[in-house]
C-alpha cells in the first residue's frame, strides 16, 4: 500500500514539475520577446525606451533635467531596475534624435562610457514633442504596479525604428534592424504615399563606407559589409578617418595588433590620435606598399565588417519578420491614421466650438438672456425657459441644445451684451468655419495632407542630418594576394621535404601561412599543398615555389624520357586548377620515367637548349639544339613532342629565348579602382613586361606606375589613365584660383621615378585640373555666357600653346566664370572657321 501511494507521489510531482516548465518557460519567453527585446512596429520603441520617454515628457518644461532624476522617474513605469533604465536612455541620446544631451554621453565611435546619471542631462528634442506625443490619439493601460496610466504605444509619426534601428536577443529570437538616413526615410515615405518606388540602404553616424549588394532589403539571410575610410598619408603610413558600425576605435586597434603578431600585415606602430574626428595613424614597417597593406587590413581586421540583419518586430502582440519595405509602408500608413485621427478630433473640437460659440452669438443677440430677469419658480424653469427661448434658432445649429450648454451660458458675463462683443463673435465664427473648411478639405485630401506634413519635417529638422555612409560596391580582396611573408619556406631537395619547420635545409622563398606551394620532382611528379611545418612531396625535388593559381603567363618547359620506351618527349604547360594535395603525374605515368630538363618562365619565355646523346647510341648526329618556341603551349596532362628516341646523356641550357605570349592585355575597372586582365572598365591596351601606365589625376597630380594589380585609386579622382608613352605631349587646362582665370599648358613627362606623384599645375587652395588629354592635335571647344550672350569658339591647342616643362604655370585661357563649358572635340574639317577665345 505504501509503495503504490509513493508511485502515485511520484508521477503526480513529476507530471507537476513537467507542467511547470511547460508553462513557466513559455511565459518567461513571451514576455521577453514582448516585453524586453524585440520593438513594436506601431512605434519602434521597446518598453522601456517608451516608459523613458513617457517619464520625460511628464517632467517637460523645457529645461534639461538630470539623468538620475530621469531615471528615477522612469521606475514608476518601468520595474527592471536602474541600471537598465539608464542604458537605454544613454543609449538613445547618443542616437540624438529623440534625447537632446548635456554633458559627457560617451562616444560609441571609441567606445568610452557616459558619465554618471548625476553628472548629465537631457531633455526632449523638438523633434520628439513633434512627432511622439499626442494624449488624445494614445492609447493607455495601467502601470505594473497599477498606480498610473503608460502609454500602450506612442502616436509615432515618423519611421523611427528605421532611424533608429534596433537590436535585442530575446528567447529563442533576436532583431537587428539597421539605422537609416533621416532625409532618405521622409522621402521614401512621400514617395509610398505617393504610389512610387522607393528604395532604403543603411545609414551609420559612424560614416565609413558600405558595400549594401546583398542588404535584400534587411530581411533574414541579407548581408552588408561595411569599411572604415583608409587613406594613404605617405609612403610610410596610413591613416583610417572612421570605423566601421559596430567597432570601436580601440577594438579596430586591437585587431590590427593582432594581425601584426599574427605576421598578416606589417607595421611599425599604431597611433589613435582621434578627437572631435576618428584619426588611426598606421606606421608601416620599411618596404611595405601602402596599397596591399590597405588591403591587408581590410582582409585581416575589423577596417572591415559584415552585418547581418534580421528585421523582428511586435506587430498584433506576435513577433513577425518583416522587411525594412513593409517597416516604411506600415510606418507610412499609421503616420497617415494618427494624421486623420488628430483631423478627426480637431474637427470635432472646432464643430463644438462654433456650436457654443453661434449659442452665445443668439443669447446676447436676441436677448434670450432676459429670461434670467424674469420670475421663475425654480432654477429648472428658468433653465426650459431659456430653452424654449432657442426654439427658433434651433434649426441654424448643427447640434441640439444640451442642460450643459444652457448653464454654461448662464455663467457668461453679462458685458457680452455690447455690440463689440456680438461683432467679435461673428468673427470668431467666421473664423472657426474657415478653420471646419480647411480640415474638411485636409480629410478629404488626406495623401496631400500627409505628405505636406513630411515635408515640414524635413524642412524643420532634415539639416545636418545628410547621409554620412559612402554607398560604394566593394571589390574582392583575395587574402592571400595581400598576405605579408611572415614565414620562411625550406626544402630538402634529395629527401622529398618541403616546410617551414626544416630550417636545418635550404631556404626556398618567404611567404605567408595562407599560401600554395607548388613542387616537381625528377620522376615527374608535381603537387600542390599548404603550407605546413613538414610536407613530404617525393624524393628528387627539382623546383618549389609559392604557388599562384591566378597567373596563367607562368610556363613550364620540361624534356622527359618515358620509362618503358626510352624516347624522349618534351612539352610546355601552364598550371592553374588544381586539386590541393594531388599527386600529377606530367610523363607518360611509366616506372622509371625521369626528368632530363625544367625550366620555369614568368611570362612563356622560350628558350634554347642543347641536347647531348649517350655516347653509345647509334645516332650519327649525338649533339643537337631544341627551340622551345617551336612547340606550342598546351595542357599539363598532354604527353609533348617527341625529341629523339635515342638515351640522352645531358640538356643543358644555351640561349635566352622571346616570349611566346601575346602581350598581357589590361583594364582599369572604374567601378572599384583597380588594375585588372579581366574584360570591364576602361581598356588600357597591350603591355609587355617592361610597360608603364600614366595616371592623371582631378587635383592636378601625375603618375607613372608600373602594372601590379594589387594598387588601389580612388576612381572619382582619376581623369584620366593610359598605356603611358614618353613621347606624348600631355595638354592640360586648370584652374588659377587665385586669379580667377583657365590656364593650359602643354609638356612632356619627364620624371623617371616610379609611384611618386608629381603636381604640374600651379600650386594653391582652390586650384584644380579640368581637363587632360595625349591626344597629338587636340582641339579644345569653349563656350561661355548664358542665352542671347553665348560665345562659342574652337582651335587647335598645337597652334597656341608651345610644349614646356612640366613645371611651367602655363598660358592663360580665359577668365573663370560659372558658364564657362570645355570638352575636346574631334578634328574640324578643312576650310571650316576657327575661332578663338584666348588671352
Amino acid at each position: 500500500m505504501a509503495k503504490s501511494t509513493f508511485d502515485v507521489n511520484a508521477t503526480e510531482n513529476e507530471n507537476g514539475v513537467q507542467g511547470q516548465y511547460r508553462n513557466w518557460f513559455l511565459d518567461y519567453a513571451s514576455y521577453v520577446i514582448l516585453e524586453r527585446a524585440v520593438p513594436a512596429v506601431e512605434d519602434g520603441l521597446k518598453p522601456v525606451q517608451r516608459r523613458i520617454l513617457h517619464a520625460m515628457k511628464e517632467m517637460d518644461d523645457g529645461r534639461f533635467n538630470k539623468v538620475a532624476n530621469i531615471i528615477g522617474q522612469s521606475m514608476q513605469y518601468h520595474p527592471h531596475g536602474d541600471a537598465s533604465i539608464g542604458d537605454a536612455l544613454v543609449n538613445m541620446g547618443q542616437k540624438d534624435l529623440l534625447i537632446e544631451t548635456q554633458g559627457n554621453w560617451g562616444d560609441v565611435r571609441t567606445g568610452d562610457d557616459a558619465a554618471a546619471p548625476r553628472y548629465i542631462e537631457a531633455r526632449l528634442s523638438k523633434f520628439a514633442l513633434e512627432v511622439a506625443f499626442n494624449a488624445k490619439t494614445t492609447d493607455w493601460a495601467l502601470s505594473y504596479d497599477g498606480r498610473k496610466n503608460e502609454p500602450v504605444t506612442l502616436p509615432m509619426k515618423f519611421p523611427l525604428l528605421l532611424a533608429q534601428g534596433a537590436e535585442g536577443i530575446a528567447v529563442g529570437l533576436a532583431t537587428k534592424i539597421l539605422p537609416h538616413n533621416f532625409c532618405e526615410l521622409i522621402d521614401a515615405s512621400i514617395r509610398y504615399l505617393r504610389g512610387k518606388k522607393f528604395e532604403l540602404l543603411p545609414d551609420f553616424l559612424t560614416g565609413g563606407i558600405m558595400d549594401p549588394t546583398n542588404y535584400n532589403e534587411g530581411k533574414r539571410g541579407g548581408k552588408i559589409r561595411i569599411r572604415a575610410i583608409i587613406e594613404e598619408q605617405d609612403k610610410k603610413s596610413v591613416v583610417i578617418r572612421s570605423v566601421p558600425y559596430g567597432v570601436t576605435t580601440t577594438q579596430l586597434m586591437e585587431s590590427i595588433v593582432k594581425a601584426n603578431d599574427q605576421g598578416k600585415i606589417k607595421i611599425r606602430k599604431v597611433m589613435d590620435h582621434t578627437a572631435k574626428d576618428v584619426e588611426i595613424i598606421v606606421e608601416l614597417a620599411p618596404g611595405i606598399s601602402p596599397d596591399i597593406t590597405i588591403d591587408a587590413l581590410y582582409a585581416f581586421t575589423d577596417c572591415e565588417v559584415s552585418i547581418s540583419p534580421n528585421a523582428c518586430v511586435i506587430a498584433e502582440q506576435k513577433p513577425r519578420f518583416l522587411s525594412v519595405h513593409e517597416l516604411l509602408r506600415i510606418s507610412a500608413d499609421n503616420t497617415k491614421d494618427l494624421l486623420k485621427r488628430e483631423l478627426e478630433i480637431r474637427l470635432a473640437e472646432l464643430l463644438e466650438k462654433w456650436h457654443y460659440t453661434s449659442l452665445e452669438k443668439i443669447f446676447f443677440e436676441e436677448k434670450i438672456y432676459k429670461e434670467l430677469e424674469k420670475k421663475h419658480e425654480t432654477w429648472e424653469k428658468v433653465l426650459e425657459a431659456i430653452d424654449k427661448a432657442f426654439g427658433p434658432f434651433k434649426k441654424l445649429l448643427r447640434r441640439d441644445i444640451t442642460r450643459e450648454d444652457i448653464v454654461k451660458l448662464t455663467e457668461k458675463p453679462v458685458r457680452r451684451i455690447y455690440k463689440l462683443d456680438i461683432d467679435e463673435l461673428n468673427e470668431q465664427i467666421r473664423g472657426i468655419e474657415a478653420d471646419i473648411r480647411q480640415v474638411n478639405h485636409d480629410l478629404e485630401h488626406l495623401v496631400d495632407f500627409a505628405v505636406a506634413y513630411y515635408e515640414n519635417l524635413l524642412k524643420k529638422f532634415g539639416k545636418g542630418r545628410e547621409r554620412k555612409t559612402e554607398i560604394r560596391l566593394f571589390d574582392t580582396i583575395q587574402a592571400k594576394t595581400v598576405a605579408i611573408a611572415n614565414t620562411k619556406l625550406y626544402v630538402n631537395y634529395a629527401d622529398g621535404f618541403i616546410g617551414t619547420g626544416l630550417k636545418k635545409d635550404e631556404l626556398v622563398a618567404e611567404c605567408s601561412d595562407l599560401d600554395d606551394i607548388i613542387a616537381f620532382t625528377k620522376a615527374g611528379k608535381m603537387k600542390v599543398v599548404k603550407v605546413a611545418d613538414k610536407t613530404f612531396i617525393g624524393k628528387d625535388i627539382i623546383h618549389v615555389a609559392v604557388f599562384d593559381k591566378t597567373n596563367d603567363r607562368i610556363t613550364y618547359n620540361m624534356i622527359y624520357v618515358d620509362g618503358k620506351t626510352g624516347t624522349s618527349f618534351a612539352k610546355r604547360f601552364n598550371v592553374t586548377g588544381i586539386t590541393r594535395d594531388k599527386e600529377y603525374d606530367l610523363t607518360k605515368g611509366e616506372d622509371k620515367s625521369r626528368v632530363h630538363y625544367f625550366s620555369v618562365n614568368p611570362n612563356g619565355e622560350a628558350e634554347v637548349v642543347k641536347i647531348l646523346l649517350s655516347p653509345n647510341c647509334s645516332a650519327r648526329n649525338k649533339e643537337l639544339d631544341f627551340y622551345f618556341e617551336e612547340m606550342d603551349i598546351k595542357s599539363r596532362g598532354s604527353i609533348g613532342n617527341q625529341v629523339t628516341k635515342y638515351p640522352i646523356k645531358s640538356v643543358k641550357f644555351k640561349e635566352a629565348g622571346r616570349s611566346t605570349l601575346s602581350a598581357k592585355k589590361m583594364w582599369f575597372d572604374d567601378k572599384f579602382g583597380r588594375l585588372t586582365t579581366e574584360t570591364k572598365g576602361i581598356y588600357l591596351g597591350n603591355f609587355e613586361a617592361e610597360d608603364r601606365i600614366l595616371v592623371i589625376y582631378t587635383d592636378g597630380n601625375y603618375q607613372i606606375i608600373d602594372q601590379e594589380l594589387t594598387q588601389r585609386f580612388d576612381a572619382d579622382k582619376v581623369l584620366l589613365i593610359e598605356k603611358f608613352d614618353p613621347a606624348k605631349v600631355i595638354t592640360a587646362v586648370y584652374l588659377d584660383h587665385e586669379k580667377l582665370q583657365y590656364n593650359i599648358k602643354r609638356f612632356r613627362v619627364e620624371t623617371t621615378t616610379l609611384h611618386n606623384k608629381f603636381l604640374f599645375i600651379k600650386e594653391g587652395d582652390g586650384n584644380r585640373l579640368e581637363m587632360a588629354s595625349t591626344d597629338a592635335e587636340p582641339i579644345l571647344a569653349v563656350q561661355s555666357g548664358r542665352g542671347q550672350q553665348v560665345r562659342k569658339a574652337k582651335f587647335k591647342v598645337l597652334n597656341l600653346v608651345e610644349v614646356m616643362g612640366w613645371k611651367a604655370v602655363g598660358a592663360k585661357l580665359t577668365e573663370y566664370n560659372k558658364s564657362v563649358e570645355m570638352e575636346w572635340v574631334k578634328p574640324v574639317m578643312e576650310g571650316q572657321e576657327q575661332g578663338q577665345l584666348f588671352g
